[in-house]
């Protein structure tokens, strides 16, 4: 939400839209239960989701949703995939009932690249090439990425396949997002941004932003006897080893421009400490042909040792699912001696994008500190240098569940969320899932503990019937209804930090399976010095927080007690 207002000159609270211009058109993509790329043989051009209607309104739709309603954003890309049997780009249901019905959108709808063409010539859903077309404008879609459309409309049209009205509401749609981005008022040069050029690229705001955003994303998983941070000036040497510390292109990950300059974990080290000792130790990310004897023999004459593993674009990019969970080819071998070898304890550092099961890393005690740098961007090696030697204090938090190995067990096209235990189906997500986790998702930790405690919540019990639809209680009453929560939070350790706050809502019955377990609420990040103390105020929509949708897709809300949760805290609001 906030991404769609911030690219379209929107604020970041919403609704400085007033007069419908726009500074850049955002598109929410890719609509709808989008998930498979590419998964043994498997397709997402092919791939036909199966997704309840509980599923559908609770987990798929609402980032859709919330795109649209509280974001504005003035596009969308309907997917390749097929949903229970019709393609995205020609459901009525979804693009004009739902988005356009529903949710009010007001933009363009386009196709993916080529999606046009996937429902006669690979999904055999339309009997002919104008009846793909005529398929996906009746539907709601107003243009397609690609030239299908410019080759086979005229021909739809001629075959009475397609009306003049069909073009006209696409065409309408269209233009009118390019009258609201100015396009058509006057010379470009004279409207806000005219001026814009390259040396608008690379300034020094850019690349601060870079490395601030480096630094947030970046996770500490582990520190035992807090490893971290290094001393500066009593660690007199360095061991940097592995295939990910010295290789730029692994920072910026798939679906990159050209960065401004990139600077390599190894490179961001070599500013703290002059004496460093490098070696790849594996040919390639998978470690098959590595250097053990010499990157052992590096491990032993250096005072510390971080390994830089992980994963790259080899392993997972698009068109490209990964079929394991776990480190690949010998990794785990390879950083196992290595850490065995070492004086004291190691860090391990991780470039990957998905989750891994590092179980033997986490309770291995030769393996001091644990941290997942995604793939951070151009400034990741010194966001990483930084932490390590502490001059920043980590506090990103996971933003999804690390499962363990033997999670492959459940297909990529298995679109559950819920568990069903007379089959062993552990389900998905936080919400959801039953079985044992290497990290849950929203786990980080810190160089400093933070406290929290409810310090006022303006609701202790609502005033709602047994069982009610959110529909029926109107939105006047859901507004009414509203109340805040304020918390109080504390940095308690000696290093300031940048802290997120994160507020999740349980109900007393949560785990039977058809409930989330628990569901976020919303989080604020907050900077805190050394000892200090804030409060964060969040505001809670019962309508919104306190639902969950019924078997059917309607949003229900359920007696019982509803549980408040941040950290070890907890409030109890009756419903």
């Amino acid at each position: 939400v906030s991404f769609a207002r911030g690219i379209q000159r929107d604020s970041f609270e919403g609704g400085d839209l007033k007069d419908g211009r726009l500074q850049v058109s955002a598109c929410c993509k890719h609509l709808t239960a989008y998930d498979l790329d590419h998964w043994k043989g498997v397709d997402r051009f092919t791939f036909d989701a199966h997704v309840t209607k509980q599923d559908m309104a609770d987990t798929y739709q609402p980032p859709f949703k919330s795109c649209v309603e509280q974001g504005r954003a003035s596009g969308i890309m309907c997917a390749y995939n097929l949903v229970n049997g019709v393609p995205n780009c020609a459901d009525y249901d979804l693009l004009t009932k739902t988005a356009r019905g529903e949710w009010g959108f007001q933009g363009y709808i386009t196709s993916d690249c080529d999606a046009v063409s996937l429902l006669y010539e690979k999904q055999k859903y339309s009997k002919s090439h104008e009846d793909a077309v005529a398929d996906v404008l009746k539907a709601g879609m107003d243009v397609n990425c690609g030239d299908y459309l410019a080759n086979h409309t005229k021909s739809a049209v001629e075959k009475g396949k397609v009306s003049e009205s069909d073009i006209d509401r696409a065409l309408y749609n269209l233009f009118s997002v390019r009258m609201r981005l100015g396009l058509f008022s006057g010379n470009p040069r004279q409207l806000p941004y005219g001026d814009l050029s390259r040396k608008d690229i690379c300034t020094p705001e850019h690349q601060d932003l870079a490395l601030e955003v480096a630094r947030d994303g970046i996770v500490l998983l582990k520190n035992s006897a807090n490893l971290l941070p290094l001393s500066k000036s009593q660690t007199k040497s360095l061991a940097v080893i592995g295939p990910n510390a010295n290789v730029s292109k692994t920072l910026v990950g798939n679906y990159a421009g050209p960065p401004c300059k990139t600077l390599t974990p190894l490179q961001g080290l070599t500013d703290y400490i002059e004496k460093i000792k490098f070696h790849e130790g594996c040919e390639n990310i998978n470690c098959t042909l590595n250097a053990k004897s010499k990157a052992v023999k590096i491990a032993k004459s250096a005072d510390y040792v971080v390994l830089v593993m992980g994963l790259n674009q080899e392993e997972e990019s698009e068109d490209r699912d990964r079929e394991e969970l776990v480190l690949p080819g010998e990794q785990q071998s390879f950083i196992t001696s290595v850490s065995e070898a070492a004086k004291k304890p190691v860090v391990l550092l991780l470039l990957c994008g998905g989750p891994l099961d590092i179980s033997f890393a986490k309770n291995n005690p030769k393996i001091g500190s644990i941290l997942w740098a995604g793939y951070p961007g151009e400034a990741g090696g010194k966001a990483i240098a930084e932490i390590i030697f502490g001059d920043h204090n980590p506090g990103g938090r996971l933003p999804l569940t690390w499962y363990p190995r033997d999670f492959i067990k459940v297909p990529m096209t298995d679109m559950r969320m819920r568990p069903d235990p007379s089959s062993g189906y552990p389900g998905r997500t936080y919400r959801f899932y039953q079985g044992e986790k290497v990290y849950e998702f929203g786990y980080g930790l810190s160089y400093s503990k933070y406290s929290y405690k409810f310090v006022s919540v303006g609701q202790s019990k609502l005033d709602f019937k047994n069982y009610i639809l959110v529909s029926d209680v109107g939105s006047k009453s859901c507004e009414n209804a509203k109340f805040s929560a304020i918390v109080s939070v504390e940095n308690e350790g000696s290093m300031a930090g940048k802290h997120s706050v994160l507020i999740f809502v349980r109900h007393d019955e949560a785990g039977n399976g058809s409930r989330p377990m628990k569901q976020l609420v919303g989080f604020q990040t907050v900077r805190l010095n050394a000892k200090e103390k804030t409060n964060v105020k969040f505001e809670i929509n019962p309508c919104q927080h306190f639902a969950r949708a019924s078997e059917d897709g309607t949003m229900v809300i359920g007696s019982g007690v509803q549980y408040l949760v941040v950290g070890d805290q907890e409030y109890p609001i009756s419903t």
